[in-house]
């Protein structure tokens, strides 16, 4: 549909100096440059001034270069919360400490975030009168650990930059460095993502995040409609080189699955009965071979049929990921390099930038 030619007055702002340096007169026209209504019609008249042309040339420089601090960035808090890697690394590794079960809760903390409407924070906010959060959803409920520790990490940070740090971005620092606790390579995190203001169950439960009976097929899409590959999606599955998981996930394939072996089956059936809420939160290593070190064993796993859960293997079952877990079997450095890119990769999903959203004062809740 044709897009008539308006005239209004704008005035431009800068919600981060909190100036407005000009109002002018612009024509907003049909064109295929996005931001070209901000040229104004009178530039092109004798009556637009030298110091007006002047002054709308800044602004409109200003206005690219703030759109472009927009994004996320490795030295985002530098400056304004230079002591902030060092805070998080310090209470994640006395939470790691404690119990390195923890690691894997922080990663997947953070993979359940940013699926869920982007790494925006989301998944830290209880339920209130006007919403129902995503801790109480399906892949969520009972499973999802680690909230305390960014309660604690949040509380640090605020003590030492406050109203600075978003939790987003804590979530995020806290994945790599229980990685690196564990044994596992290290990132720059991209920072300066912003929180959320509400959060959805619905969202939460709409099978976005891939459940652990998902075929192959559906792994590779719910991963490519987050913009990651089907190389991004075996590498992150090896976030299962750490971890836990309850009787009640992988029951049906130690039971019932037909290309696992028969040891290892029986080993895990020890522990989890085959009677449904019997022995439901009993739990089981997702590496049966390196539980707590982040390594490549858990793609070893995979092609001596020993994946726990039925959407690990998936992965290695004559499909066309085989190659891929053969591959990261063999070479941890690749697995561990990959795995970094896909990391930042996934940190990326539709985050929260700009004046969208807001820095939370406590992570759990909105700021009133």
């Amino acid at each position: 549909m044709p897009v008539p030619n308006t005239s209004q007055e704008v005035s431009i702002y800068s919600p981060e100096a909190g100036l407005v340096f000009s109002t002018l007169s612009f024509t907003k026209k049909r064109t295929p440059c996005p931001w070209c209504f901000l040229i104004p019609s009178a530039m092109a008249s004798s009556s637009f001034s030298s110091s007006s042309k002047a002054t709308f040339a800044f602004v409109l420089l200003f206005v690219f270069l703030g759109s472009s601090s927009a994004k996320l960035s490795t030295n985002f808090y530098s400056k304004t919360c230079p002591k902030l890697m060092t805070t998080v690394r310090s209470v994640v590794k006395s939470a790691v400490s404690k119990e390195k079960r923890m690691g894997a809760s922080l990663l997947r903390l953070h993979f359940h975030d940013c699926f869920v409407n982007g790494c925006d924070g989301s998944i830290l906010l209880d339920d209130t009168s006007s919403f129902t959060g995503e801790k109480t959803a399906g892949p969520n409920n009972g499973s999802v650990r680690g909230y305390n520790v960014i309660d604690d990490i949040k509380s640090e940070v605020e003590d030492a930059c406050p109203g600075v740090v978003s939790c987003a971005d804590i979530v995020a620092i806290a994945a790599r460095d229980s990685v690196v606790l564990l044994g596992g390579p290290a990132w720059d995190v991209k920072l300066g993502r912003r929180d959320s203001k509400t959060a959805s169950l619905s969202a939460a439960n709409s099978g976005v995040i891939p459940p652990p009976t998902s075929t192959l097929s559906n792994l590779v899409n719910r991963f490519k409609a987050k913009g990651l590959s089907t190389k991004d999606m075996v590498v992150l599955s090896g976030s299962h080189t750490i971890g836990q998981a309850r009787c009640v996930i992988f029951r049906a394939r130690i039971y019932n699955e037909t290309n696992i072996d028969s040891s290892f089956a029986k080993t895990r059936q020890g522990s989890c009965p085959l009677t449904a809420g019997s022995g439901d939160n009993n739990l089981a290593p997702l590496d049966v071979q390196s539980p707590t070190v982040f390594d490549n064993k858990y793609y070893k796993n995979l092609i001596n049929q020993k994946g726990l859960l039925h959407s690990d293997q998936v992965l290695h079952n004559g499909g066309s990921t085989d190659s891929l877990v053969e591959k990261y079997s063999e070479d941890s450095d690749s697995f561990d390099s990959d795995f970094s890119a896909a990391m930042i990769k996934m940190g990326d999903i539709s985050p929260l930038t700009g004046s969208s959203g807001e820095i939370r004062k406590k992570c759990r809740k909105v700021n009133s």
